[in-house]
């Protein structure tokens, strides 16, 4: 753009002092026409840089996630292919699910013998409550036998031997009350310590049945989300396990960000909304349409590590630390392809001298173009 400007203005310098000679062309009027575009030029340019910041490095980052499964065991099918697209619920692997079925089946056994046990119980504390109600029936009935028998010896009417008899009566129907009771106790108190409506060894098979089951589930290996899966290398016979180290393969979302970054001293007049545009690399004369979402105020060097040295400034100067600024893709390019790791150029537009956006979204154009050109000698 630049180029294209010089050249204009060279143009009517020929038609002014040469062609139609309307000026002469002296010493001081060629001072004059040399330092016009100098100094224009030199004051566009840095007005440019502050009210329509370029971006030499535009990326395109998207989030990878490292599948690493849950469960331990022998593969026995991979249907997912490297680098090709799936939905979110496909399967990417299966693990063989023998050892787990088995472990769900010794459990289901385990909890309907134990839900079999609470109905036993059950019938049981039926069974003592009825045995405590009927000797709880008899020492009412015993007790009133001593008191009619002990009136008629106060009365000296009765045998004192019938009211012993009674007497002894009562005390056995007491120890067979206090027998019943006791055994009534026991069963409600292994009824009692529960766990929400279930017993208490229920609810723990319950819950290591629900464990066998999550385990079960996780044989089969399914897409977090939509993507595509990279680094295939797992094959049908491979072992398999929960460990973060070694995952299984490498999966790359379709979600994507768009960072642009800029030197510090760039970013004082930009703000969230503003007008952005970037190109790619992988996407030769397209001008993606975007605004500013946010400004990622943190990068590496504002960070110091937990260490027991003092912080190391280097034999070197470090270099200034660049900010990124996050971009909002417009609605109308959400269908395009962002391949992870693209790169390209980016310019935003302030909210300020919009008449020199012009050039700025010109000069972006211009190397939209040039990104057709492969410049290299084989």
């Amino acid at each position: 753009m630049e180029a294209l400007l010089l050249g204009i203005y060279c143009f009517f310098v020929w038609l002014i002092f040469f062609k139609f000679k309307w000026l002469p062309w002296t010493n001081a009027t060629m001072v004059v026409v040399v330092t016009i575009p100098v100094v224009g030029m030199a004051t566009m340019i840095l007005l440019l840089n502050i009210v329509a910041p370029s971006s030499a490095d535009v990326r395109v980052f998207k989030y990878v996630v490292n599948i690493v499964p849950q469960a331990r065991g022998r593969v026995i099918e991979v249907p997912v292919e490297p680098n090709r697209p799936v939905k979110r619920g496909e399967v990417l692997f299966r693990i063989d699910p023998t050892p787990y079925q088995l472990q769900v089946r010794v459990l289901e056994a385990q909890l309907a013998t134990a839900e079999g046990g609470t109905r036993k119980m059950r019938e049981e504390l039926n069974a003592a409550a009825s045995r405590s109600g009927a000797v709880r029936a008899q020492l009412d009935l015993a007790r009133k036998r001593v008191a009619q028998n002990r009136e008629l010896v106060t009365a000296g009417a009765g045998d004192r031997f019938a009211l012993e008899q009674a007497q002894a009566n009562v005390k056995e129907l007491e120890s067979q009350l206090a027998l019943a009771a006791a055994g009534e106790s026991q069963v409600r108190a292994g009824l009692t310590s529960t766990v929400g409506d279930d017993r208490a060894d229920v609810a723990q098979i319950k819950a290591q049945l629900a464990n066998a089951n999550w385990e079960l589930s996780q044989t089969t290996i399914v897409a977090p989300s939509d993507g595509y899966a990279i680094n295939v290398q797992l094959r049908p016979g491979s072992m398999t396990a929960a460990f973060p180290i070694t995952p299984a393969m490498t999966f790359v979302e379709n979600a994507y960000q768009v960072i642009a970054l800029y030197y510090q001293n760039e970013l004082h007049q930009v703000a969230p909304g503003d007008e952005a545009e970037f190109t790619l690399k992988t996407s030769p004369g397209t001008v993606f349409k975007a605004h500013v979402d946010s400004i990622v105020w943190a990068q590496g060097q504002g960070q110091l590590g937990m260490s027991t040295q003092l912080p190391d400034t280097g034999m070197v100067p470090i270099p200034p630390g660049r900010f990124g600024v996050k971009f909002d893709i417009d609605p109308k390019f959400e269908n395009e392809f962002f391949p992870a790791g693209a790169v390209g150029e980016g310019a935003i537009y302030t909210q300020h001298l919009a008449v020199l956006h012009v050039v700025r979204k010109v000069i972006l154009r211009v190397g939209a173009k040039l990104d057709f050109l492969i410049l290299k000698l084989h």
